[in-house]
């Protein structure tokens, strides 16, 4: 070697692999107004397609007059149900197992509903024939409560389900029941609540809300009559999925069909499912011959798109005296709207909500969840959450709280006895789930040694007598919050959707001259994986991630996979890229080798480069490998250096983090002030501290507007009232605070690089951070429980109903 010879060190920071902050290799493009989004893609002849969609929660439709609005020039067709039925395509299959209106069929059941869809050749004339349509509805009696939904003479929404029948988890036990679903031991814990020395209760109530990304959804639909082929480019989070479903409700075989996810403004589960807009445009590009878009606006988004949460959680929770957990019994009323249609695996119709059991050792839990139909949007999106874990994050950190009252327990010290040990883990929970690894006590005594918890608590007593004696007029809070999310769905043995297995997948082709490209079955929208899976493969198989293209979306391209949700990304398919990675590496060192004129055995990897052992200065690198295996005829190796793998998890990954919220509150104005926000995070090996840094930040910006404002609401008639961007609370740079990020790393140990994914842990957490420092601020004031989201109307109204206000 000489001095010019690159060290080590040197090798390695040039890979900028695993560990390091590495810039957003997408954000060049975003920066200059150069991304690609499905509204940006124009074809020759393109139409436009628009929805008359209904302004009533539930009536019947008596007749659709299309007359004038096929007169208005420029409008080539406006379809109903009646021209879908004889395609069969006025309905469609949800992933839940159910079925869903793709254009009212006799009548509608929420507000927004799509009623018919006008075609015209740009989207100005097809807003204007929207307005001329007339639609003659029969009101029928509104249901917004799903308690009420259940009464024994509630009105009967589904009337194309056989009554009686069971539905697709089992018997329904009511016409707008839609499944029971249970997980635990119902009698032991039963036993161990009725026996336990200090049992609290309370309906904890995780309100609707809406992912509301950026872009709204949208689809471009290209049929080719010449070939048979169609092209579908759309807001997809899971474009295989899309293209099987496709492929389903069209009859056109799946290989003739090409379905492409361009740049996708944000997607937090919002664009999982198949909305009817997505139909309608293939239909309509079938039907005309010409390419067709729809775009949805904000309020169609807003009103009609899937919402999220909407669970009425009534929980039991026991200990001794001295406040060791005993048991935890939780039912759920969950209002999925009109139609079941929540992205969830087929064997969970709840999600993962059985995670409920958090970060505590608790021996015994039962959890049942009751489906129920109403006149609202249906959905039931993971807003940012693999599948409902945040309503159980929520869950558990409420009831961790009340039953710190009911004990006169300081909550961080009452976590503390209750956190799962280190040496318990891989640990088997009550409610059937193995977490894979977690150092919690660590954790937790650190985010309380980061914030001065003690003299935090100090602080607020001294302030409570101070606004007894009328000094100040303003309470602290403490939102407390360790959190275990479960996300990396899933192994194909747990989890599928429409009967596809959940695994995950990466192919790999190194060019002759030692650069690469990397296809995979997900899709960002936002989460940075042409940044983050390049630095995978850089550690793996020694090529700079500068040099190597990661590419997603395009069905004709990537390996089959199941989409980007539920924080999957990394837990499956960065699994998936490692492991194609290390196939590349094996293949690499038998070429490495036979050029060095040696044994397999005998060579050993360094960094970018397979060395012989005892004999570094005898190196061949993967740049000169990739050239070899093209040029040279190695015995025993065929040409090239490809490779692909289709991964299915042996588990799921076990995130899990300490979130403490320091919030001042105004008890004459409701207003809020949050002082500190303190996030420490353990997502195992972490690939990209800068990335990781940005998910945090983003994740908690979208749980502050949960718990402080942001709500789907419903009037008595089904009206949404919160249907515009005046209404729903999306944070500015004004109202978001600063936070503080932290860490803990435990690596899962059957992951092959050791990492759990990120992306949605600040949400699951945030949300019950925030809401605890609101219910913490009144809790010397008698205060148990009040509902999200907190306001500043209903955070004035809890310190009015304390008495408070004097």
């Amino acid at each position: 070697m000489n001095d010019l010879t690159p060290t080590r060190e040197e090798r390695t920071a040039k890979l900028k692999g695993l560990g390091t902050s590495r810039k957003r290799v997408e954000d060049v493009r975003f920066t200059q107004g150069k991304g690609n989004y499905v509204d940006d893609v124009k074809l020759p002849g393109m139409l436009h397609g628009d929805f008359v969609r209904s302004p009533y929660a539930h009536a019947r439709v008596k007749s659709i007059n299309i007359d004038a609005a096929m007169a208005l020039p420029g409008v080539i067709a406006v379809l109903t149900a009646k021209d879908l039925e004889p395609l069969s395509l006025h309905w469609m299959p949800t992933l839940a197992g159910d079925k869903q209106m793709v254009l009212a069929d006799g009548k509608v059941l929420f507000q927004g509903q799509e009623v018919a869809f006008v075609v015209a050749e740009d989207r100005y004339i097809a807003a204007d024939a929207v307005e001329l349509v007339e639609v003659d509805y029969e009101e029928l009696p509104v249901i917004t409560d799903p308690f009420k939904a259940l009464e024994p003479d509630a009105t009967v929404l589904r009337e194309d389900l056989e009554p009686g029948a069971d539905g697709a988890h089992g018997p329904r036990k009511h016409h707008n029941h839609i499944f029971l679903w249970e997980e635990g031991d119902a009698e032991a814990t039963n036993q161990a609540i009725d026996s336990a020395e200090v049992v609290a209760e309370e309906m904890v109530y995780y309100h609707r809300t809406h992912p509301c990304p950026l872009e709204t959804c949208g689809s471009v639909a290209s049929m080719d009559k010449v070939n048979g082929k169609l092209t579908l480019w759309g807001t997809f989070q899971a474009p295989h999925v899309v293209r099987t479903v496709a492929s389903l409700l069209s009859g056109i075989e799946e290989h003739n069909i090409r379905v492409i996810s361009p740049d996708i403004g944000g997607g937090f589960g919002n664009k999982v499912g198949v909305y009817p807009g997505y139909v309608c445009s293939i239909v309509a590009s079938i039907v005309t011959g010409r390419p067709v878009k729809w775009i949805e606006d904000r309020m169609d988004n807003l009103m009609a798109t899937a919402f999220a949460r909407d669970y009425w959680m009534k929980g039991k929770i026991s200990a001794t005296k001295d406040g060791k957990i005993t048991g935890l019994h939780c039912h759920v009323t969950a209002d999925h709207g009109a139609f079941d249609a929540c992205a969830d695996p087929t064997k969970f119709p709840a999600g993962f909500f059985h995670i409920c059991t958090g970060s505590y050792d608790i021996p015994v839990a039962y959890v049942g969840v009751d489906g129920v139909y109403t006149n609202k949007a249906p959905g039931g999106v993971a807003y940012r959450c693999s599948f409902r874990v945040t309503e159980a994050a929520y869950f558990i950190e409420r009831m961790i709280e009340v039953l710190a009252i009911e004990l006169n327990m300081d909550a961080a010290e009452l976590r503390r006895i209750n956190f799962i040990r280190k040496d318990q883990f891989p640990y088997q929970s009550a409610l059937g789930w193995e977490y894979d690894s977690g150092d919690y006590h660590t954790a937790w005594d650190k985010a309380l040694a980061a914030v001065g918890y003690d003299d935090l608590r100090k602080e607020q007593a001294a302030q409570v007598e101070a606004f007894k004696r009328g000094e100040t007029r303003k309470l602290l809070g403490i939102g407390l919050t360790h959190f275990t999310e479960i996300v990396g769905a899933g192994p194909v043995k747990n989890c599928d959707i429409l009967g596809m297995g959940m695994f995950d997948s990466c192919e790999i082709r190194i060019h002759p001259t030692g650069s690469a490209i990397a296809r995979l079955g997900t899709i960002s929208q936002g989460q940075g994986h042409a940044t983050t899976f390049a630095q995978i493969l850089a550690s793996e198989i020694g090529i700079p991630a500068d040099s190597i293209t990661i590419e997603e979306g395009d069905t004709d391209t990537a390996p089959y996979g199941l989409g980007t949700y539920g924080s999957r990304s990394t837990p499956v398919a960065g699994a998936a890229t490692a492991m194609a990675g290390r196939k590349i590496r094996a293949k690499a060192q038998m070429i490495a080798a036979y050029l060095l004129e040696v044994h397999d055995d005998d060579v050993e990897w360094d960094v970018d480069r397979f060395q012989v052992k005892g004999a570094p200065e005898r190196f061949k690198t993967m740049a000169e490998i990739a050239y070899a295996s093209y040029n040279q005829a190695i015995p025993g190796v065929e040409p090239g250096l490809e490779a692909v793998s289709y991964y299915d998890p042996p588990n799921m990954t076990y995130p899990f983090g300490a979130y403490i919220c320091v919030m001042e509150i105004d008890a004459d104005t409701g207003e809020h002030d949050i002082r500190q926000f303190y996030a420490l995070d353990d997502c195992g090996t972490r690939i990209n501290p800068m990335v990781i840094e940005g998910q945090v930040h983003g994740g908690l910006t979208e749980a502050l507007a949960i718990a402080m404002g942001q709500e789907i609401a419903y009037d008595e008639l089904g009206n949404v009232k919160t249907g515009t961007l005046m209404d729903f609370f999306l944070p500015t740079a004004w109202e978001t605070p600063n936070y503080t990020t932290d860490h803990t790393e435990t690596p899962s140990p059957h992951h092959p690089i050791g990492a759990k994914g990120v992306g949605e842990s600040p949400n699951v957490g945030g949300v019950p951070a925030f809401s605890n420092a609101v219910n913490d601020a009144f809790r010397a004031f008698g205060l148990r429980h009040t509902h999200m989201p907190h306001d500043h109307w209903r955070i004035w109204k809890t310190a009015n109903d304390l008495g408070l206000h004097g």
